[in-house]
Formats: structure tokens, sequence, C-alpha cells
């Protein structure tokens, strides 16, 4: 079923797509995001011998990738992914990883043309090259992503947002609440234990690609979600930047977004 929230004032950019959906489940979420995920991929497919992709890796994610993995459209062999970001200092097949969660959701089951994934041991300096050398290659088609409690996109979050960054890739310094947030979502069994550095794609690299599809359910992202539509496009909300994309869609469910006014 879907909703629509009279709770959340919703600014509209003119001239931009505003495609705002929440659902009465994060099933039902999910499973329309993969449509129109599947439905750009398949669109692209049609037109260009390789699609671009960037994944965010986090239990928001869930639902849309189950239903993503279930496409009998997708060429997965003509898709290029890369994951959105990784905490410094984690092993790529440590459980609390990115690169892990996203070989266990979406990458083990499909076939890539390639997957680029962020190796939180290795180099800095030469893990942010290589990436940020990678992802530069050509335009980004596509990123599935989703919102922070804070309002972050991927990990920029407001202390270190930066709208014209000039940087691809890049290490920051986590804000506290985002790090609380990896403990909301069980990611991690108490704030100790999360890692304090991650390396991050930066917004341009977001805000330049061709479609974004945000994906953000759940009572702990109300908050972040509400203020990525009231709010000023500000950093201080690095989420208020999506309004001014040319073609984003946001799923929320009814928690994260709000009930519907007649069912």
């Amino acid at each position: 079923m879907l909703y629509f929230s009279s709770e959340i004032k919703v600014e509209i950019i003119p001239n931009k797509t505003q495609n705002i959906y929440a659902f009465s489940s994060r099933d039902e979420m999910g499973k329309e995001a993969a449509k129109a995920v599947e439905k750009r991929i398949v669109e692209l497919q049609k037109t260009q011998p390789l699609v671009r992709m960037i994944f965010a890796a986090a239990p928001s994610q869930n639902e849309m990738l189950a239903h993503l993995l279930k496409s009998e459209t997708i060429n997965w062999e003509k898709v290029v992914a890369f994951n959105m970001d990784e905490y410094v200092g984690l092993a790529q097949d440590s459980s609390e990883s990115f690169a892990n969660y996203l070989k266990t959701h979406i990458f083990n089951h499909i076939k890539c043309k390639e997957v680029n994934l962020i190796n939180g041991e290795a180099s800095p300096e030469e893990e942010i090259k290589k990436h940020a050398g990678l992802l530069s290659e050509a335009p980004i088609d596509i990123v599935c992503l989703g919102i922070g409690e804070n309002g972050h996109i991927a990990f920029n979050d407001p202390p270190v947002a930066d709208f014209n960054d000039p940087e691809v890739v890049k290490i920051v310094e986590l804000e506290e609440a985002c790090r609380i947030q990896q403990v909301n979502d069980k990611c991690f069994e108490n704030l100790d234990l999360v890692p304090k550095r991650a390396f991050t794609i930066t917004i341009p690299v977001i805000m330049n690609a061709t479609s974004l599809f945000c994906v953000a359910p759940g009572k702990t992202k109300r908050e972040a979600v509400g203020k990525t539509f009231s709010s000023p496009i500000d950093v201080a909300c690095p989420s208020t930047i999506l309004r001014t994309h040319n073609d984003c869609t946001f799923f929320f469910d009814n928690e994260s977004f709000g009930k519907s006014k007649n069912n």
C-alpha cells in the first residue's frame, strides 16, 4: 500500500524530478525500489555497452537488494559496480565491512563485468588514488543510496560534507551521531567498536550521477527524512542537496516518512 505523509512538508524544486514514494512495509518499499532500479538499468543497457553503478551498504538497503537479485532482465555482465564507502582498518572479509555486506547481499550471487570494492586495510593514499581513478574513467549512471540519521549521504557527515568537494574519494572522521547509527543498525555491539575513520566518495560524485535511487526506511531515519525535504539546502543536513538533482527517486516506509491520510 502506498502512503502519503501529511506530516512531512516537501519543498519542490522547479524543473527537478521529485518522485517520492512511501509504503506500508519495508518489503513493499524494497520491491518497488528494486523495480525502479531494474527498469533504469535495462533502459540504459539498450543504448550503451556498460552501466556504471555505485551501491550503498547498510541494512536500509536489504529489501531493495534482495528484490533486485530476483531480476530476470538485468544483464549483470554489463554492469561495473562500486561501493560507496568503507571503514579504515577493516578487512574486506570482516563481518562489519561494507565490502563484505555487498558481497553477501548481492555480488556473491551475480557476475558483474567489474566489482570495485574499497579495501579498508590498504594504504589510504593508494586506495584513494585507485578508486578515484576508477570512478573518474567514465560517468556514473546510477547510485543506490540511503540517508543517515544525521542526514549524511555516503559518509559525508555534516562536519565534513562539502557540496563542492574537489576530491572524488577521501578519508573522513566520523561524527558520533553517525557512529551511533551503526550501533542502532546492529552492525556493531557498542560504540567503542565502531571505527572512527572511513573512506567515502564525495557529494559531487553522487550528484553527478545520472539517476539516484534513495532508500531510507525505519523510524530512526524519520527526523533526517523530514529535514531532507523541509530544511534549507545546506551541509548542516547533507541529504538536502538531493532535492536539487535532476533525477532522484525516494523510497520510504511509513515509519520513516509518515502515516497515510486515508489508509
